[in-house]
């Protein structure tokens, strides 16, 4: 009894570094798309902008892999599907996404994510889900429906709707592997799975991108951002040190706090951010249905960030048990 006082402030000390690690990821993650526009619209591919973003942020983090070498050790799988799914999958479809369509549309349908998150505890874990964070995911998801205006026929290029689709699916094993990296006896920090994810992310990537073919030139020169000129070293420099660095460690440690469905409901924020700033940066102008779609991102976030752990219910002793317990006292 004594100790229940402590314990509470414990907890919601931990949940309130957890949102706020998750609200930096959200906002750090979503620049990406607003950065690596001006590139792709300069002549890079898509694939290659992803090489260059997943590449440079494993050159930074090299020391990290290097201080949790073990890691890989004692969790391969664990790491390489994380850097398959979570790094190479997510970012190689999100940049075709949106090499096709609006920034913030794309990265509005990347997060019907956390839907099918809910959907993989629920159903393949066999875990109970809160209320709330079932109750976030449906609105997000109504916003989704606004932004890509559903009534239309999907009038955004389909190819582009079925990129931004796949990134969804990939972000599954996001939250999904970022979560098992903290179950078990062999326990792995947090660091080693962004520093490891982006490696295997990277080889990956290199394999299939051929980074050889690429006009590096490009980045020597100037791109154009909404009529302004500016170093094309500069977004690139963003979206490998803010937009990917930063937003997967904090990313990633957030899960540590948050069960994976509130981690990932909290994530659609990256979606309004990404709106707003290809918005100001890129002149990419939104409807008013899709702007109210924005709105219920915002309020299915908000619903998640009120949710608490669902528990399963603990059934009741036996009544042989009830009689031992209470001869024992």
């Amino acid at each position: 009894m004594p100790q229940a006082p402590l314990r509470r402030p414990r907890r919601a000390s931990a949940r309130s570094l957890g949102l706020s690690l998750a609200l930096v990821s959200a906002v750090a993650f979503g620049g990406s798309g607003t950065a690596a526009k001006p590139l792709i619209e300069a002549g890079l591919s898509p694939l290659h902008v992803v090489w260059l973003r997943v590449t440079g942020a494993a050159v930074v983090l090299l020391p990290l892999a290097y201080r949790h070498r073990d890691a890989f050790r004692r969790r391969p799988k664990l790491l390489i599907g994380f850097g398959l799914l979570a790094v190479a999958g997510v970012q190689a479809c999100y940049f075709a996404s949106i090499s096709r369509i609006p920034v913030g549309v794309a990265l509005l349908i990347e997060y019907l994510g956390p839907l099918l998150l809910l959907g993989y505890v629920k159903f393949v874990q066999r875990k109970p889900v809160s209320r709330a964070a079932t109750i976030g995911a449906g609105v997000a998801v109504t916003g989704l429906a606004c932004v890509v205006e559903f009534w239309h026929g999907l009038a955004f290029d389909t190819l582009g709707v079925l990129f931004g689709l796949g990134a969804a699916c990939c972000q599954v094993g996001y939250f999904v592997l970022a979560d098992a990296a903290k179950q078990g006896k062999e326990q792995v920090d947090p660091m080693a799975v962004s520093a490891f994810g982006l490696l295997v992310g990277a080889v990956a990537l290199t394999v299939f991108t051929r980074p050889w073919t690429a006009d590096w030139s490009l980045l020597g020169g100037d791109v154009t951002m909404n009529g302004h000129v500016l170093p094309a070293l500069l977004p690139a420099a963003w979206m490998v040190l803010v937009a990917t660095v930063l937003a997967y460690l904090t990313g990633v440690v957030s899960v540590q706090f948050l069960s994976p469905p509130v981690a990932g409901v909290v994530a659609n924020l990256e979606a309004v951010v990404a709106t707003v700033t290809a918005w100001f940066l890129l002149g990419e102008t939104l409807g008013p249905a899709q702007l109210a779609g924005g709105l219920l991102v915002l309020a299915g976030a908000f619903a998640a960030q009120t949710s608490r752990p669902a528990e399963a219910a603990v059934p009741e002793p036996a009544p042989v048990e009830r009689r031992r317990r209470l001869t024992s006292r």
